[in-house]
């Protein structure tokens, strides 16, 4: 069954392989489950070799960079056999010493036998890179990796993946993708005391990087009105009826969900809305543009230029407010961290892209900041519309300090 979605996915096009990937089925097999598992996007610095590492990820404890994980048998991991790649794979334990959870194994534990060989053969042929690896930047005591034995202990479990018999193949193969390979929960879940996922809250939204990302359990997604198709879209294009990706997102859709057979996307979208067959596509909330609201202005000097006088929106400028699902979260933070931080231009394709979004963080006070906000909240979404001047104070630091981590 892989391997035929994997040669439906070739033929379109769906991923960039060499002449020698494709002549040999299992190294095939790997090059896709690696752009599932999203590996190029953490292990490749910007304008560094694919797989060379030295991508830096700030966390509560300091800088932790991403290591060489091409073929290089020096600085790379291609002196690795198949029992070291498995053992980094499943319990964060390498020849030279342990990885910090930072390495999502606490997800990727779930891989099958039979994919994990996959990964190691496309790994051992990949382009040698004989970049060293970068020392990361850890104080004591978390500098000292024997802790993570204990903490591994506490906080992982190298289980298989376990299907649900009361659900359907294709709902099992999407929590397959999303848990394992996926791993979608590393950033969508909240950390519990010992930084481990709080499997209580599995992914109902954690803030990471100065942004919310977002609570992508079923019941919060078909609250929102997601769709298979708007959920397809976004996963595929970064953009959707419900929005555009931003931030950390980005890079997952373009090197990552971007790359999904149509069987695979589809499974992913049933396991995340929690239902294999279509649902229904609500109608958008009717709008009144309150033009006595104190945020009226302020979106009407500020917004309605690009975003259009009645939040209409404008291809390949910018995205709808109507059915936006940042509006539409229960916390104000990722809205306010845009409006704060701006968004690059990004590009989805040739022709399809979005222009960039300015930051209003010197232009806007506190008190504009939260007329704004409830304005938007008000009349494109249906959460609480009443935040005030110390509200956006507060959630400005909770954005900062998350930044700066």
């Amino acid at each position: 069954m892989m391997l035929s979605r994997l040669t439906f996915a070739l033929l379109l096009g769906a991923g960039a392989v060499s002449a020698a990937d494709t002549q040999d089925p299992l190294v095939a097999q790997g090059a896709y489950l690696s752009k599932v598992g999203d590996c190029a996007a953490c292990h490749t610095a910007e304008g560094g070799q694919k797989y060379a590492g030295g991508l830096a990820f700030k966390t509560p404890f300091g800088v932790i960079y991403s290591t060489n994980i091409s073929s290089d048998k020096s600085q790379g991991i291609g002196s690795y056999s198949y029992e070291d790649f498995y053992e980094v794979m499943h319990n964060g334990n390498a020849p030279k010493g342990r990885l910090y959870p930072a390495m999502p194994y606490t997800s990727y534990h779930m891989v099958t036998d039979e994919d994990m060989k996959a990964l190691y053969a496309y790994f051992m042929q990949t382009r040698p890179a004989a970049t060293p690896n970068r020392d990361n930047e850890v104080g004591f005591p978390f500098n000292v990796r024997t802790g993570l034995v204990f903490w591994n202990l506490v906080a992982h479990e190298d289980s298989p993946f376990q299907p649900d018999p009361a659900k359907s193949s294709n709902w099992n193969r999407g929590r397959y993708l999303v848990d394992g390979l996926g791993h979608c929960g590393e950033c969508h879940t909240p950390r519990d005391t010992f930084m481990a996922m709080d499997g209580s809250r599995y992914l109902k939204g954690a803030m990471i990087e100065g942004v919310m990302a977002p609570e992508i359990t079923a019941t919060e997604l078909r609250r929102q009105g997601w769709t298979h198709d708007s959920l397809t879209r976004l996963l595929r294009k970064g953009y959707s009826v419900k929005g555009g990706v931003f931030a950390g997102m980005y890079p997952v859709v373009e090197k990552s969900f971007a790359y999904l057979t149509d069987e695979d996307m589809h499974a992913v979208t049933s396991y995340l809305l929690g239902s294999d067959t279509p649902l229904p596509e609500p109608a958008p909330k009717p709008v009144t543009m309150d033009a006595s609201h104190p945020g009226y202005g302020l979106y009407r000097d500020y917004c309605a230029g690009c975003h259009g006088q009645e939040g209409q929106g404008k291809p390949n400028v910018t995205p709808s407010m109507y059915t936006n699902a940042t509006l539409d979260q229960a916390s104000a933070t990722n809205t306010l961290a845009v409006l704060l931080r701006g968004i690059p231009a990004q590009s989805y394709s040739q022709t399809e892209r979005f222009a960039p979004m300015p930051s209003y963080a010197k232009e806007l006070n506190d008190q504009q900041l939260a007329d704004l906000v409830n304005f938007l909240r008000q009349t494109w979404a249906h959460q609480p519309s009443a935040l005030s001047a110390d509200d956006i104070k507060t959630l400005k630091k909770e954005i900062v300090e998350a930044h700066d981590e």
